[in-house]
Protein backbone atom coordinates (compact mmCIF):
# COMPACT_ATOMS: atom_id res chain seq x y z
CA UNK A 1 0.00 0.00 0.00
CA UNK A 2 1.03 3.79 -0.70
CA UNK A 3 2.39 5.70 2.57
CA UNK A 4 0.00 8.13 4.46
CA UNK A 5 2.88 10.18 5.89
CA UNK A 6 2.75 12.92 3.70
CA UNK A 7 -0.83 13.82 4.32
CA UNK A 8 -1.72 16.59 5.83
CA UNK A 9 -3.34 17.28 9.45
CA UNK A 10 -1.89 20.67 10.22
CA UNK A 11 -5.19 22.19 11.43
CA UNK A 12 -4.72 25.65 14.03
CA UNK A 13 -6.71 25.56 17.09
CA UNK A 14 -10.34 27.05 16.73
CA UNK A 15 -9.88 26.09 13.32
CA UNK A 16 -13.29 25.16 11.43
CA UNK A 17 -13.95 21.74 9.38
CA UNK A 18 -14.70 22.72 5.76
CA UNK A 19 -17.99 20.91 4.60
CA UNK A 20 -17.46 18.35 1.82
CA UNK A 21 -20.05 18.61 -0.87
CA UNK A 22 -23.62 15.31 -0.85
CA UNK A 23 -21.94 13.58 -3.47
CA UNK A 24 -18.73 12.16 -1.28
CA UNK A 25 -19.28 8.85 -0.30
CA UNK A 26 -19.81 7.15 2.97
CA UNK A 27 -17.45 6.18 5.74
CA UNK A 28 -18.19 2.89 4.51
CA UNK A 29 -17.44 3.07 0.67
CA UNK A 30 -14.61 4.99 1.40
CA UNK A 31 -13.04 2.39 3.97
CA UNK A 32 -13.35 -0.44 1.22
CA UNK A 33 -11.66 2.17 -1.42
CA UNK A 34 -8.95 2.39 1.48
CA UNK A 35 -8.53 -1.54 1.63
CA UNK A 36 -8.00 -1.41 -1.69
CA UNK A 37 -5.12 1.03 -1.95
CA UNK A 38 -7.08 3.86 -2.88
CA UNK A 39 -4.60 6.77 -1.31
CA UNK A 40 -6.99 9.65 -2.54
CA UNK A 41 -9.75 7.78 -0.68
CA UNK A 42 -8.12 7.92 2.35
CA UNK A 43 -7.50 11.62 2.23
CA UNK A 44 -11.24 12.14 2.12
CA UNK A 45 -11.65 10.56 5.26
CA UNK A 46 -8.51 12.55 6.84
CA UNK A 47 -10.56 15.58 5.99
CA UNK A 48 -13.67 14.62 6.91
CA UNK A 49 -12.30 13.46 10.14
CA UNK A 50 -9.02 15.79 10.90
CA UNK A 51 -10.84 18.51 12.89
CA UNK A 52 -12.38 16.27 15.53
CA UNK A 53 -8.91 14.43 16.08
CA UNK A 54 -6.97 17.22 16.53
CA UNK A 55 -10.05 18.86 18.66
CA UNK A 56 -9.60 15.55 20.77
CA UNK A 57 -5.62 14.93 20.96
CA UNK A 58 -5.60 18.73 21.74
CA UNK A 59 -7.45 18.35 24.78
CA UNK A 60 -5.36 16.10 25.56
CA UNK A 61 -2.28 17.44 25.69
CA UNK A 62 -3.19 21.14 25.68
CA UNK A 63 -0.33 21.71 22.98
CA UNK A 64 -1.04 22.72 19.22
CA UNK A 65 2.15 21.01 17.96
CA UNK A 66 2.07 18.11 20.46
CA UNK A 67 -1.46 17.87 18.86
CA UNK A 68 -0.46 18.09 15.69
CA UNK A 69 1.91 15.75 15.63
CA UNK A 70 -0.51 13.46 17.32
CA UNK A 71 -3.12 13.72 14.56
CA UNK A 72 -0.41 13.10 12.20
CA UNK A 73 0.82 9.81 14.02
CA UNK A 74 -3.31 8.82 14.58
CA UNK A 75 -4.13 9.19 10.49
CA UNK A 76 -0.50 7.40 9.61
CA UNK A 77 -1.44 3.88 12.27
CA UNK A 78 -5.02 4.24 10.87
CA UNK A 79 -3.94 3.85 6.97
CA UNK A 80 -1.19 1.38 8.28
CA UNK A 81 -3.91 -1.03 9.98
CA UNK A 82 -7.41 -0.24 7.13
CA UNK A 83 -7.20 -3.41 5.90
CA UNK A 84 -7.94 -5.32 8.92
CA UNK A 85 -10.64 -2.83 9.87
CA UNK A 86 -14.05 -4.52 10.16
CA UNK A 87 -16.36 -3.07 7.92
CA UNK A 88 -19.88 -3.52 10.57
CA UNK A 89 -17.75 -1.20 12.55
CA UNK A 90 -17.99 3.03 13.25
CA UNK A 91 -14.57 4.29 11.47
CA UNK A 92 -14.58 7.29 13.52
CA UNK A 93 -15.20 5.70 16.99
CA UNK A 94 -12.42 3.34 15.63
CA UNK A 95 -10.11 6.20 14.76
CA UNK A 96 -10.93 8.05 18.13
CA UNK A 97 -9.38 4.51 19.85
CA UNK A 98 -6.18 4.99 17.86
CA UNK A 99 -6.07 9.11 19.24
CA UNK A 100 -6.98 8.29 22.51
CA UNK A 101 -4.40 5.43 22.85
CA UNK A 102 -1.54 7.73 21.52
CA UNK A 103 -2.79 10.43 23.76
CA UNK A 104 -2.58 8.82 26.86
CA UNK A 105 0.34 6.69 25.89
CA UNK A 106 2.18 10.09 25.38
CA UNK A 107 0.37 11.91 28.41
CA UNK A 108 2.00 9.18 30.75
CA UNK A 109 5.61 9.84 28.95
CA UNK A 110 5.72 13.47 29.08
CA UNK A 111 3.99 14.13 32.60
CA UNK A 112 5.37 10.77 34.83
CA UNK A 113 3.97 12.55 38.22
CA UNK A 114 1.12 11.20 40.26
CA UNK A 115 -2.26 11.86 39.29
CA UNK A 116 -5.37 10.88 41.07
CA UNK A 117 -6.38 7.38 40.99
CA UNK A 118 -10.05 6.40 41.54
CA UNK A 119 -11.47 3.22 41.95
CA UNK A 120 -14.00 1.55 39.49
CA UNK A 121 -15.48 -1.02 41.30
CA UNK A 122 -18.55 1.44 42.45
CA UNK A 123 -21.94 1.76 40.94
CA UNK A 124 -21.62 5.42 39.30
CA UNK A 125 -24.13 8.14 40.54
CA UNK A 126 -26.43 9.52 38.36
CA UNK A 127 -26.48 12.48 39.98
CA UNK A 128 -23.14 13.20 40.15
CA UNK A 129 -22.76 15.65 36.90
CA UNK A 130 -20.75 18.69 36.08
CA UNK A 131 -20.19 20.93 33.06
CA UNK A 132 -16.85 21.32 32.56
CA UNK A 133 -16.73 22.89 29.11
CA UNK A 134 -17.30 26.68 29.06
CA UNK A 135 -20.60 27.44 26.89
CA UNK A 136 -19.79 28.94 23.27
CA UNK A 137 -19.92 32.21 22.10
CA UNK A 138 -19.49 34.36 25.26
CA UNK A 139 -20.78 37.87 25.70
CA UNK A 140 -17.89 40.45 25.09
CA UNK A 141 -17.78 41.12 29.17
CA UNK A 142 -17.48 37.30 29.64
CA UNK A 143 -14.48 36.78 27.31
CA UNK A 144 -11.66 37.21 30.38
CA UNK A 145 -13.78 35.33 32.81
CA UNK A 146 -14.13 32.48 30.23
CA UNK A 147 -10.34 32.53 29.66
CA UNK A 148 -10.14 32.20 33.57
CA UNK A 149 -12.23 29.35 33.51
CA UNK A 150 -11.02 27.71 31.23
CA UNK A 151 -7.40 27.53 32.25
CA UNK A 152 -9.05 26.19 35.74
CA UNK A 153 -10.59 23.26 34.08
CA UNK A 154 -7.31 22.58 32.18
CA UNK A 155 -5.40 22.61 35.58
CA UNK A 156 -8.28 20.66 36.95
CA UNK A 157 -8.52 17.89 34.14
CA UNK A 158 -4.11 17.48 34.74
CA UNK A 159 -5.01 16.15 38.29
CA UNK A 160 -6.70 12.92 36.57
CA UNK A 161 -5.20 10.17 35.11
CA UNK A 162 -4.84 9.80 31.38
CA UNK A 163 -7.84 7.41 31.63
CA UNK A 164 -10.46 9.27 33.71
CA UNK A 165 -8.83 12.41 31.10
CA UNK A 166 -9.72 10.42 27.73
CA UNK A 167 -13.71 9.31 29.07
CA UNK A 168 -14.28 13.21 30.04
CA UNK A 169 -12.83 14.53 26.44
CA UNK A 170 -14.88 11.59 24.47
CA UNK A 171 -17.87 12.62 26.81
CA UNK A 172 -17.86 16.16 27.40
CA UNK A 173 -16.21 17.56 24.82
CA UNK A 174 -16.63 15.27 21.73
CA UNK A 175 -20.62 13.98 22.55
CA UNK A 176 -19.65 10.53 22.86
CA UNK A 177 -22.57 7.94 24.03
CA UNK A 178 -21.32 5.47 26.28
CA UNK A 179 -21.05 2.41 24.17
CA UNK A 180 -19.27 4.46 22.06
CA UNK A 181 -16.92 6.05 24.39
CA UNK A 182 -16.36 2.13 25.72
CA UNK A 183 -15.25 1.02 21.99
CA UNK A 184 -12.98 3.80 21.82
CA UNK A 185 -10.86 3.38 24.67
CA UNK A 186 -11.12 -0.29 24.79
CA UNK A 187 -13.36 -1.03 28.41
CA UNK A 188 -16.78 -2.11 29.47
CA UNK A 189 -19.29 0.70 29.29
CA UNK A 190 -19.67 -0.03 33.26
CA UNK A 191 -16.05 0.99 33.58
CA UNK A 192 -16.74 4.41 31.36
CA UNK A 193 -19.57 4.90 33.75
CA UNK A 194 -17.55 4.32 36.99
CA UNK A 195 -14.75 6.49 35.70
CA UNK A 196 -16.90 9.68 34.29
CA UNK A 197 -18.33 9.44 37.84
CA UNK A 198 -15.12 9.44 39.90
CA UNK A 199 -13.54 12.06 37.32
CA UNK A 200 -16.91 13.96 37.27
CA UNK A 201 -17.02 13.98 41.51
CA UNK A 202 -13.31 14.92 41.37
CA UNK A 203 -13.28 17.50 38.99
CA UNK A 204 -16.79 18.81 41.03
CA UNK A 205 -14.83 19.47 44.20
CA UNK A 206 -11.76 21.30 42.53
CA UNK A 207 -14.01 23.62 40.59
CA UNK A 208 -16.86 23.97 43.35
CA UNK A 209 -15.86 27.65 43.81
CA UNK A 210 -15.53 28.88 40.35
CA UNK A 211 -18.34 26.12 38.92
Amino acid sequence: METAENISVNIPAGAASKSLPESVPDDRTLVEQCQAGQLEAYEILVGRYRQRVYSLAYNMVRNEQDATDLSQETFVKAWQAIRGFKKNASFYTWLYRITTNLCIDFVRKRDRRPTVAFEETVDPDPDVDVEIAPSSHPLPNEEVQRKELREQIDAALQELSPEHRAVIQLREFEGLDYAEIAKAVGCQIGTVMSRLHYARKHLQKLLKEVI
